[in-house]
This record gives structure tokens, sequence and C-alpha cells, in this order.
């Protein structure tokens, strides 16, 4: 298949929608990068390839219809989006359970699974559990469930669960996401060293300001990969309050890797294992020194720490833990509604997850040894 250029990119966008607009052209940078990587590194399949440069024209599509809907209603981008709550963590410890939990409380407003898709025109409030779009995305994650029970039993999203926000930096260009599907070291190395990440978080306000014209509330968001990027963050959002989640390090680079290989076996028939085990703890390295250096900066209580062990055990103390660190009332409805959560979701539903570090050319000790600091600063229970 012959790779798409940047121009053609925003052309099948403009053909799907019947707009022009993009905004900030700035992130056409990722957008630029990314296509080289595609072309030269990621080793598509002719149908990886196709589903990969589909997205890019659903990202751009839906950046048009996001400036267009605000074009239209200007008064959007006048309100603010306060006190935002933003769980992170290196990915696997915990995010996940933490992010449901509080999505649970209906004072909270979260990103929702099927807005990635189709998030112009904005929910009311009646929309986000139900109507078209939803069911439509409800279909294809029944369908996920039963062609790919190997990524459900790992991470399982329905269609109005909270998803990460990085899908708010996706139409940037600018995201983890685009690594996690394919090995494209070019594209790794600017988004992890050199990318302005600014830009795409701009853009993220300006989604949610768009989201929230009717369906409001404590905007509430996750997205495992904060750490790389918490200055950007915290200049848009100032008002930002933090969660980290911390697991043993050996858990976390094994799950990881695992739901590395299964996603991008999606798009390639060649998958490099120990490739995937070295990059990801590299990143990993990137995502424990940025926020050692942030809490430097900003003192160590700038994040509410938060053990997967603590989470797994007691789930709800350790939100109502949260709600006490970051001033939040925990009422007695969102504590109602996250025993129903709990009740309806006991670990393991979707079957067990199993996975082996030396699949990806790592032991346990070895991990272990590279995160030593990181163990010992956050003083995490570790196995063996």
């Amino acid at each position: 298949m012959t790779m798409m250029t940047v121009d053609q990119i925003i052309a099948a966008a403009s053909a799907r929608t019947g707009l022009t607009e993009i905004g900030d052209r700035s992130v056409l940078e990722g957008l630029e990068r990314l296509l080289r990587s595609y072309a030269s590194e990621a080793r598509f399949t002719e149908r990886g390839a196709q589903m990969a440069h589909d997205d890019l024209v659903a990202y751009m599509a839906t950046r048009m219809q996001i400036e267009d809907w605000l074009a239209g209603h200007p008064e959007l981008l006048e309100a603010p989006v306060e006190k935002p709550l933003f769980v992170f963590g290196l990915p696997r410890t915990g995010t996940t359970l933490a992010i449901n939990l509080l999505a649970a409380d209906p004072a909270r407003r979260s990103f929702l699974r099927w807005e990635i898709y189709e998030p112009i025109p904005p929910a009311r409030p009646e929309e986000l559990h139900a109507g078209r779009r939803y069911a439509e995305q409800q279909a294809k994650c029944e369908m996920a469930l039963q062609y790919m029970p190997q990524i459900a039993a790992i991470h399982m999203e329905f269609a109005d669960s909270p998803t990460e926000c990085q899908f708010l930096m996706t139409t940037s260009f600018c995201a983890q996401v685009y690594e996690a599907q394919a090995d494209i070291p070019s594209y790794r190395h600017w988004f992890l060293h050199e990318a302005d990440y600014l830009p795409a978080f701009r853009f993220h306000k300006r989604t949610l300001q768009a989201l929230q014209h009717h369906a409001k509330g404590q905007w509430t968001l996750k997205n495992p990969w904060h750490p790389l990027f918490l200055d950007a963050l915290t200049e848009v959002y100032p008002d930002a309050r933090l969660v980290m989640t911390h697991r043993d390090p050996a858990e976390v680079v094994g799950s990881c890797c695992s739901l590395i290989k299964y996603v991008r076996q999606i798009y390639s028939d060649d998958v490099d294992l120990k490739g995937i085990g070295e990059s990801f703890m590299d990143t990993f390295r990137v995502m424990i020194d940025r926020t050692r250096a942030f809490k430097a900066k900003h003192g160590a209580g700038a994040i509410h720490d938060v053990q997967y062990a603590d989470t797994v055990r007691d789930p709800i103390g350790t939100v109502r833990k949260i709600y006490d660190a970051v001033g939040d009332a925990f009422t007695p409805a969102a504590e109602r509604a996250m025993q129903g959560y709990m009740a309806d979701n006991p670990k393991g539903k979707h079957g067990k997850h199993a996975y082996d570090l030396a699949e990806y050319g790592l032991s346990k000790d070895e991990v272990h040894e590279r995160f030593r600091d990181y163990i010992e600063d956050y003083d995490i229970p570790v196995k063996g």
C-alpha cells in the first residue's frame, strides 16, 4: 500500500466532514513524523497500514469537527475546565480501577470511550450512556471481547467506560498510542525527547470545553503516560489535581509488554518482542525521572501517590483517601455508586492475564535492579 501524505490526510478528512479548518497547524509536525515512521519503520501488514492510516484520517476529521463546533459556539471557550483530576502512573498500575471508581461518582464527568470516535455534537446528559453513538461503539466492544479475548483479559473497556485522555491528544498527533500500535523508533524518539506537548494539551482543553457544552461535571481523567508531560499539563491546567499510582515494576513491565505485543500483532506479523522489552524499560525510566523532577520543582505534595496493592486490597478506602488529598467531598451517593461498580466488576471478570518477562528478554531481578531507586522512593511492595 502506498503511504499517505499530510495533505492527503487533510483532504480525506475534509471530504469526510465537508470542513477545512484544523486550528493550530503546528500539530502537523507530529503527523509528518508519524507518516515518515509508518513508511520506513512500522513493518505493517497491508491491513495494518490501512487501519493505521484510516485512524489518522478519523482523528483529523474529529479535529475539524471540534474546531467547527467551537467556531459556532465561541462562548464555550470562556467556560473554564476547573480543577480537573488527572490519574496516571506507569501503565498497568491500577489507573483503570481507580478511574472507574472515581467515574462512578455522579458529580464527575469522564471522557468516555465512545467519545473518541464521534464526540461532536457534544452529548447531552442522557446520551452519555445511551443513544446511537453509544450503541454502535458498544457493539464493537462486544465483538472485541469475542474475537480478542486476550486483550479483554488485560484491559477491557465498554462504550461508556472512562478511557485514556491520550485520545484527546491523538487529534494533535502527539500521543503514545501510536507507538503502542507500531514499532516506530524515530517517532518514539521525537515524542519522548523533542516534541512540544503544549499544542496537544491546548487542544485537549479545547475538546473538553466543547464536550462540557451540555454534560457538565468535575472532569476526571486518566492516562498512564502523563508522567511524560506533567509540565505542559500543568501549564494548560494550572489548578489540576494529580494522582499517581505505583506497582512492582516487574509486574508493570511484564503486563505492559504483553499488552503491547497483542496490540502490535493486530497491525504487523513481524513483532520484535525483545525490542518491546528494551524500549518500554527505557520509556518507564524517562517517566520516573520526569516525575521526580516535577516533584523537586513543585514539592512532594504536588502529586498524591497511591499504591496498587492498596487499591486492590481496599478500593473504596483508597479512593476516599484520594478525595481527602484533593479536597473533594466524598458523598454517600459516590460511595453507593462505587460499591455498585465493585459488585458488578470482580477481578478477573474477563479472564486472567498471564505474562512472562523472559519473552521480552528480561528477568524480574533485572527489572528490580533497574528501578531500585523508584521502588525505594515510593516504598513499593515487590515480590521476590
